[in-house]
């Protein structure tokens, strides 16, 4: 298979060095406009008959900077340029590639050159921090070429396993020390080995793509930037426990990384890479994709498993352990988008180096989903053990208006929130679960002095009320009475007896639930009542919500002496809740105000309080 493999490579390796331009042309870039930016390019291109090679590449993480655009032009460093829209596609064309001009208000990244002078300094902590071991090819290669996957070295891993034994494999993949990306960390070769050593004619490999956290898009960008890094990640998964077909599990309103990870199966099939006999090596696989209806739970193994079966996405219990007893009642190894993207990472570089980073227990990389309240949105892939805090401001930039952090909360709807007094935490599976947080597949939210814990805690908690299946009563009735209680809290309705029964109910639905969404459902009520239960007090004594999000709990007030009498507010108001005249002054109603906040917005004279 290697000589197959080489002959491939030297048959699509660019042997001419010409201009490279390459735009991100992932969900994230398309949204900001990066198709417009593509065509303009192309235009230009076609428009001055230069011999140019323009690309696709996928999600290079800087997504607060989209459209994104990389040049290599010799004699010139690599640069990204950011936020570029068609005016400035033409520039770069004309400035940077045909006379050597670097268009400096647009660099977002560069790779210096001494004889290179700007006028200002690059700030690169944000790309100089991380280290891409899964997201290697994203902003790279095209995804949509296989030949760019394989000119990167892509397929090399699967080809060093089929000259190995079964069991060299899981001692390698035992030696990197990975563990699954998607939960709780279990052991990636314990998965494997279970069911591996069953005895069955029949066994099956599921990705499971069904990424349904809150502000989570990490499988997402790897599925629409990198899809034969997954598919060779199940090849070898499969080779190794001796499955011959595999289903990829992913959410329909993924459509752009549905229709890539399509296009890598049908160039996989074409080049003998799936199928029977695969370069003659005697092992089978074939791989087909089932897309789920966007339900949180069936994120869950055995909900997944059901939802393929063509049943409700509804959990088991366990044991048996999907690896024992999973599709179909065959042995059934499920990892997640991000563990099989580092799986093809540790059989081409080797496990040595994937375990040379990261903390002692948590070896490799983490890729987040960095959103919420930071200047610097978007995907970063760190050492695991990488502080909090580096990833917030050193990478993130800080915060939004140079407002003071209040928390950081992971792991979604079944993570905790993170105080800022724990920011020097090393982020791993250990450190976080000591926090009353988690992991999870990897979204991180940063908050401000403007959010309210208690309004967090009732956001997810909403989410796992709508999100359960129902199957069980702790996890059905449990959420909905943490969210009822929650609501009161926040009307300032409530008692200190409350804050007791949420308390009980939590872990009540944490010990009694069927799956992971319900025994995790308590974690942001637990943790915010452990680190901010002082907000709780002050919405049930002082009824009052610090933040100001609790709608119930504000007021809305004019000062006479400081209202012009201009009757803009009232004019605007939806309910027609400030009642007066321009000769009397105004005043607001309590009783019609929906305290939607249009009168505090629009008045200029800082006439109107929000107390």
């Amino acid at each position: 298979m290697k000589n197959k493999l080489t002959q491939i490579r030297n048959k699509f390796m660019n042997i001419a060095a010409k201009p490279v331009i390459m735009v991100g042309l992932s969900t994230c870039g398309i949204a900001a406009g990066a198709r417009e930016v593509f065509d303009a390019l192309k235009s230009e291109i076609e428009k001055q008959s230069l011999d140019i090679e323009l690309k696709r590449c996928g999600c290079v993480g800087m997504c607060y900077a989209e459209p994104l655009v990389e040049v290599h032009t010799k004699g010139l460093p690599d640069v990204i340029y950011g936020r570029v829209d068609k005016k400035v596609a033409v520039d770069i064309i004309h400035k940077h590639v045909n006379n050597g001009q670097l268009l400096e208000d647009y660099i977002c990244s560069i790779k210096q050159k001494k004889n290179i002078k700007l006028k200002k300094k690059i700030d690169t902590k944000a790309i100089d921090k991380q280290v891409r071991f899964v997201l290697r090819n994203c902003g790279v290669i095209d995804p949509e070429s296989i030949e760019d996957y394989i000119k990167s070295g892509g397929y090399d891993g699967f080809s060093k396993v089929l000259s190995l034994s079964k069991d060299k494999v899981i001692e390698e993949l035992k030696q990197s020390g990975l563990r699954g990306r998607g939960g709780g960390g279990f052991p990636t070769w314990m998965k494997w080995k279970f069911a591996k050593d069953i005895a069955e004619d029949e066994k099956y490999i599921i990705c499971n793509g069904d990424e349904g956290d809150p502000g989570a898009y990490m499988d997402r960008s790897i599925l629409e930037g990198d899809p034969h890094s997954v598919i060779e990640g199940m090849m070898i998964a499969a080779f190794c426990v001796g499955a011959k077909k595999g289903f990829l599990y992913i959410r329909a309103e993924y459509p752009l990384a549905i229709e890539r990870i399509q296009k890598a199966i049908d160039q996989a099939y074409s080049f003998g890479l799936l199928g029977n006999n695969i370069f003659n090596s005697g092992f089978d696989f074939d791989l087909g994709i089932r897309l789920g209806a966007g339900a949180f739970v069936c994120g869950e193994e055995t909900a997944l498993i059901a939802s393929i079966e063509g049943k409700r996405g509804c959990p088991s219990p366990r044991p048996p352990y999907p690896s024992i007893k999973g599709l179909w009642g065959k042995p059934t190894v499920i990892n997640n988008v991000e563990t099989l993207a580092n799986i093809s990472f540790i059989f081409l570089k080797g496990a040595k180096e994937f375990s040379s980073v990261g903390s002692a227990t948590s070896k490799g990389t983490k890729v987040f989903a960095l959103t919420g309240k930071v200047k610097n949105s978007g995907l970063v892939e760190v050492p695991m053990g990488t502080t909090i805090r580096e990833i917030v401001f050193d990478i993130g930039g800080g915060l939004i208006d140079g407002k003071n952090i209040k928390a950081v909360q992971t792991g979604g709807p079944s993570g905790g929130v993170i105080p800022a007094e724990f920011l020097d935490t090393g982020v791993d599976y250990e450190n976080l679960q000591k926090l009353g947080s988690i992991m999870g597949s990897g979204g991180m939210i940063v908050m401000d002095e403007d959010d309210c814990m208690v309004d967090i805690a009732k956001f997810y908690m909403r989410f796992c009320v709508d999100e359960s299946c129902g199957k069980c009563a702790p996890c059905r009735i449990g959420t909905y009475q943490m969210l009822e209680l929650l609501k009161q809290i926040s009307k300032g309705k409530a008692t200190k007896t409350d804050i007791e029964k949420l308390e009980l109910i939590c872990k009540a639905t944490q010990k009694a639930s069927l799956c992971g969404l319900g025994q995790t459902a308590p974690n942001p009520v637990i943790s915010t009542l452990k680190y901010f239960k002082e907000e709780y007090i002050e919405h049930i004594n002082e009824k009052k919500c610090r933040s100001r999000k609790c709608l119930a709990l504000l007021n809305y007030r004019i000062i006479k002496q400081n209202c012009k009498k201009c009757s803009i507010c009232a004019i605007n108001c939806p309910v027609k809740a400030i009642v007066g005249n321009q000769e009397n002054g105004f005043v607001i109603d309590k009783e019609k105000c929906i305290k939607c906040g249009k009168c505090f917005e629009i008045c200029k004279f800082n006439a109107i309080i929000r107390e």
